[in-house]
């Protein structure tokens, strides 16, 4: 039998060197394949990796953590998906019944346990407690404003959603999606491009028209339907009760609310109203008063126009031509911000003033 002469201190620095891997410090260039894409993130975790997916829970971002997950089964030892945020808006929570996604709040994560980590739909500087954590894979579609760095950085900011990318790489890689994958994907696209009313790219359009196939068009039917749950009802009432219409404006201040998502769905809901081009909710969420603008007119913006009536009180106001928000500090614009019973008033004395 032959001996090899191989130091123990050398196998000890092959391991090691095999362990290096090269930091991205810039996205992937466009003209990059995802077929060199998708392989070279099958490099970057192994079948020893627990690997953990980081989101801000919304449809797009829940369906990009699935196909992330799918795209490492049978390569990673475990893959555990951990939401930032509380789950409330109907759609959404029938999105996570219905297609059994499987996540954790964050609350629970035991950090020690996860080898490796991954960002979608996302950048670390979009949220405090993605800034605690360096990442092994990074896939996004927002502009870049931050310096990012990971071993896997993929920044696609002309597609509409962060589902279509994801789309690209089960493509690249051959993999068939399920019905459930295939539902979350094209609900993730449909959501985030505002049934393509928002700005996208024939990339969407594309990865859209090939999910179809595959998609499990009953229960995507029972998602975009679960506009409340029960316990909704009774705001809902509230709303219709309180509703008032100045010209073409259905108005209602709904006072104090849990989650902010709730004026936007009836901001949504009483956009159904024949006689209206605009749909105006406003509330009270912690400090802010929250108001949601939805406009149906071509003459009219609505981000314009919040930044033109709402803007003066120093808080965020804008969006796209549809749809719209301000956030104003109550101190900005109550003498007493302990006490809000005027604040309905002082929202209609300013849309009355509207042309």
């Amino acid at each position: 039998m032959i001996g090899l002469n191989i130091s123990p201190q050398k196998i000890c620095a092959e391991e090691k060197k095999a362990e290096v891997v090269i930091m991205m410090k810039k996205p992937f260039p466009k003209s990059e394949s995802f077929v060199n894409k998708y392989n070279r993130l099958l490099e970057v975790v192994g079948s020893s990796d627990t690997l953990g997916i980081l989101i801000n829970a919304d449809p797009d971002s829940m369906a990009s953590a699935m196909a992330l997950k799918r795209i490492f089964w049978k390569k990673a030892r475990r893959i555990v998906v951990y939401r930032i945020n509380s789950i409330k808006r109907a759609d959404n929570l029938a999105f996570v019944k219905f297609l059994t996604v499987e996540q954790k709040h964050i609350r629970y994560l035991k950090r020690p346990t996860i080898k490796k980590w991954a960002l979608v739909d996302s950048q670390p500087q979009h949220h405090k407690l993605f800034m605690e954590q360096e990442y092994d894979i990074i896939i996004d579609h927002h502009p870049v404003t931050d310096p990012l760095q990971a071993n896997f950085l993929d920044i696609r900011e002309g597609y509409g959603a962060n589902s279509s990318i994801m789309t690209e790489y089960l493509k690249a890689g051959k993999i068939k999606p399920s019905p459930r994958l295939a539902t979350a994907l094209f609900y993730g696209i449909k959501t985030d491009t505002h049934n393509f009313v928002r700005a996208s790219i024939p990339h969407d359009i594309d990865a859209f028209k090939y999910l179809y196939k595959y998609v499990n068009l009953r229960i995507l039917t029972k998602i975009e339907s679960s506009e409340m749950t029960r316990g909704m009802l009774s705001k809902y009432r509230q709303a219709m009760e309180q509703l008032i219409f100045i010209r073409d404006i259905a108005f209602v201040h709904m006072g104090r609310v849990d989650n902010p998502d709730l004026l936007v769905l009836i901001a949504d809901f009483f956009m159904k109203i024949a006689e209206i081009q605009w749909s105006i909710v406003s509330g009270v969420y912690k400090d802010n008063l929250v108001v949601i603008l939805r406009n149906a007119s071509f003459q009219n913006d609505a981000g314009k126009t919040a930044g033109k009536i709402f803007g003066r009180w120093k808080g965020s106001a804008g969006g796209h031509r549809n749809a719209a928000r301000a956030e104003i500090p109550l101190e900005n614009i109550l003498d007493d911000p302990e006490d809000e019973s005027g604040l309905a008033d002082i929202v209609k004395k300013i849309l009355k003033s509207m042309k």
